[in-house]
């Protein structure tokens, strides 16, 4: 009879008790990396600078380090709670990832002071910041041709409807609706608004534009051709007008009238031409239109789907219309520098369809920023909600940064934040003094994994930012 008795060497090993250990241990040990990246791009001036005075007292704990703290807070994700603070001012790992001494961790209520002493004035170097890190990847990345993205974003606070601002949205939630600029995966400027505050409310889209350009044609190229998408929300002669006046590019969604749908059933079929994106058919024809109000005529395309993702085809009645107005491919400045950018494609019906659905890319980002942090915002007061979206834009955009200078080959620059935390940051940790040196040890399967040693020494030779 075979001996059914597992031999000593495979027997389970049972964790008999639960022993505290006097060792500094993290499970946030990717933070170094993050920390360590933070202080050598050379961010440090322009913070200390710009919010220095925001500190009351030489006893409390400086500007750059609450800067640094809060950018790794949203980094680690573990809660969307500032009392969340409270609990790491008690662990001496977290301290030591920081390269903070326990005393100098914030404690929650330090926290709420620190973004509830922010006014109008300080916001608005927030939001500066912001730009000058978008020029600053601008100018490393040096595009031929750039591409933004406006659109806006609900900020789901359904729960909280006393807050300043907090107010119905399209999306039949309270809640916030900043206006966002976005470039590739990255938020480069933004506007925060309440949730009644529609995608072209007064003039604020206009007005950051031209403000973005003219940063983009003094600190980047004067010639670079800019082209913006945007959808049917921002369908306003006085913005077209206003990109137009600029020498700028749009490719914009507009409003699908009755007249529109009744001239594109007028079409006869051989005027129609086919376009695919992936797996998707559509079917468009170009035509000059101008809208009752409206000064002139403007480049229009009627497009429509044919086959969805599946390959399903549609029956006519059901196929969804779409709009799209452009001022490219009508012998203006923009045509002759898409040209020279090669990017004549965009001067094109086919083309303007194509760079029209890219839009999705831009939800992404949307959808990144929002797994990167919650959207509900902690405080009653709008100023100081604002100074806590203008901060979490900044970490999100040094936690992009981040990926793609020191993460690159481990992780996507497509992942989310979640991917990018379970893969480099959540990793276990333990801090030994050696020597007058202290040395950051992680398992050996994690070293070789990740190379860690690799993402080390990129995290300390960064991209060193200049400010404009």
């Amino acid at each position: 009879m075979t001996d059914l008795t597992a031999k000593q060497s495979q027997k389970k090993q049972v964790i008999d008790r639960v022993e505290a250990t006097a060792d500094t241990l993290t499970g946030r040990g990717g933070l170094a990396l993050f920390v360590r990246y933070l202080e050598r791009i050379g961010l440090e001036a322009p913070v200390g600078k710009w919010f220095g005075p925001l500190r009351r007292s030489a006893k409390g704990v400086g500007v750059w380090a609450v800067f640094v703290q809060v950018c790794c807070f949203f980094l680690d994700g573990t809660s969307r709670h500032l009392v969340h603070f409270d609990r790491l001012k008690r662990d001496a790992g977290y301290a030591a990832v920081l390269e903070t001494p326990p005393a100098q961790l914030l404690s929650s209520h330090a926290v709420k002071r620190f973004f509830q002493s922010f006014r109008w004035g300080r916001i608005f170097l927030l939001r500066r910041l912001l730009q000058q890190l978008f020029l600053w990847r601008l100018n490393l990345a040096r595009p031929a041709v750039v591409l933004l993205g406006l659109d806006t974003m609900v900020l789901d606070n359904d729960e909280a409807p006393k807050r300043q601002g907090v107010e119905p949205t399209y999306k039949k939630v309270k809640g916030f609706q900043p206006l966002q600029v976005t470039w590739g995966r990255f938020i480069v400027d933004a506007v925060f608004r309440s949730g009644a505050k529609h995608s072209n409310h007064g003039d604020t889209a206009e007005q950051t534009l031209r403000h973005l350009v003219a940063a983009i044609r003094k600190h980047y190229r004067p010639d670079v051709p800019i082209v913006v998408r945007m959808d049917s929300g921002f369908f306003d002669q006085k913005l077209f007008a206003a990109l137009e006046q600029l020498g700028v590019g749009y490719i914009g969604g507009g409003k699908m009238y009755a007249d529109l749908q009744a001239y594109a059933r007028q079409q006869d079929r051989s005027g129609w031409k086919p376009y695919r994106d992936g797996r998707h058919e559509w079917e468009f024809f170009e035509f000059g239109n101008r809208r009752q109000s409206w000064d002139t005529f403007r480049r229009a395309i009627f497009c429509r789907l044919v086959a969805d993702a599946n390959g399903q085809k549609r029956f006519e009645f059901a196929r969804p219309d779409t709009v799209i107005y452009t001022n490219l491919g009508r012998d203006a400045a923009i045509d002759d520098q898409l040209r020279q950018a090669g990017r004549a494609d965009l001067l094109e019906a086919a083309g303007a369809v194509a760079e029209y659905h890219r839009r999705g890319g831009d939800e992404l980002v949307h959808r990144a920023l929002k797994d990167f942090a919650a959207e509900e915002l902690p405080f009653h007061r709008f100023t100081a909600n604002a100074a806590y979206y203008y901060l979490l834009l900044t970490a999100f955009f040094l936690a992009e940064t981040f990926k793609e200078d020191v993460c690159g080959g481990v992780v996507p620059l497509t992942a989310y934040p979640t991917t990018l935390r379970r893969t480099v940051i959540d990793i276990a940790a333990k801090f030994v003094r050696h020597a007058g040196k202290i040395v950051l040890k992680v398992s050996a399967a994690v070293l070789e994994a990740l190379d860690f040693q690799t993402l080390w020494t990129r995290s300390g030779s960064p991209p060193k930012l200049s400010l404009t």
